[in-house]
């Protein structure tokens, strides 16, 4: 009787597993809403060379910031949020630094030189660059499989910037190889964040802990650069601001506390293409040939890696 209420158990246990059980919705719904994310964020390049048609890149970074962080300190005030305890606040300033400031003010910089294709296949290392940080943070220790294919995909994404430069590097391409390194650290300091409070607070204290620099930033760079009110770049600015720089991250560190980091990163997979495919529809660029199959070169070597991991 003993061992036949065990494997009715068991059974029992399995069939949940795979039909709908918590743990299934629950990732499920990680997947779900860091996708989401990655959605919002294929439409920050393009919207962000829609804003550039008005703003000076310095102009719009801060604004950007600015407006995101009015609205997310509007949310805490109005949900009576408290303050994150102290141990919580070198991790949100990692954040800060690198998802509201380092990384939209280095592809700002980048956009003015590099078009939205050509931006979104180097930037498509992203996914890499977090789960590698990630491995380094938590202490995980990938395969060896895992740091050939990670070596293969820096290789397609250095020979492609390389190609489109002209057989050099150009200071385009050094800002977004900078912008990786900030942002995958504000993600994966993000996601580690995410599992000890919500993940819309997360990114909603760490605009808070920027506004007292975005504020006179934005006020120094509007003085000094020329604003000119277009549909285009007022919609871009918005879109930066609202969609991409806190409701995008607000949906996006929920999928990786629910998901972990690693598995959300592979998300961002996507990423890259959906941008190429936004640079054509919305802002009628014309792809090299190169432009997709080094992004589909990225994809498939971050896919390897995501697979050697497992």
């Amino acid at each position: 009787m003993t061992a036949h209420n065990s494997a009715t158990r068991t059974r029992t246990v399995a069939v949940s597993s795979t039909s709908g059980g918590p743990a299934t919705r629950t990732a499920r719904s990680g997947t779900l809403l860091a996708a989401l994310g990655v959605t919002a964020f294929s439409l920050t390049f393009p919207a962000t060379a829609w804003g550039l048609e008005g703003f000076g890149p310095w102009s719009l970074v801060a604004v950007r910031s600015a407006l995101a962080a009015l609205v997310a300190g509007a949310a805490l005030l109005v949900l009576r949020i408290p303050v994150p305890a102290r141990r919580h606040w070198a991790g949100l300033a990692v954040v800060g630094g690198g998802v509201v400031l380092g990384f939209p003010m280095l592809t700002t910089l980048a956009l003015q030189t590099s078009t939205t294709s050509h931006a979104a296949v180097v930037v498509g290392l992203l996914p890499l660059t977090t789960a590698a940080l990630s491995a380094l943070r938590t202490g995980a220790r990938p395969s060896r499989a895992f740091w050939l294919a990670a070596l293969a995909g820096a290789a397609v994404v250095i020979a492609f910037t390389v190609q489109q430069s002209g057989g050099a590097l150009s200071t385009g391409d050094l800002y977004l190889f900078g912008a990786l390194l900030v942002c995958a650290a504000g993600y994966t300091e993000g996601g580690r964040l995410a599992r000890e409070m919500p993940g819309w607070q997360v990114i909603g204290w760490a605009l808070v802990l920027c506004l007292p620099l975005a504020v006179p930033a934005a006020a120094v760079a509007l003085s000094f650069e020329p604003v000119h009110f277009t549909a285009h770049s007022v919609t871009g600015l918005l879109w930066v601001a609202i969609g991409s720089q806190f409701l995008g991250l607000v949906v996006w560190y929920r999928g990786m506390a629910e998901i972990g980091v690693s598995k959300a990163s592979q998300i961002q997979l996507a990423q890259p293409l959906l941008t190429l495919f936004w640079s054509v529809a919305l802002l009628g660029e014309h792809l090299s040939p190169a432009a997709p199959l080094a992004a589909v070169g990225v994809l498939v070597c971050i896919a390897v890696t995501q697979r050697a991991r497992t």
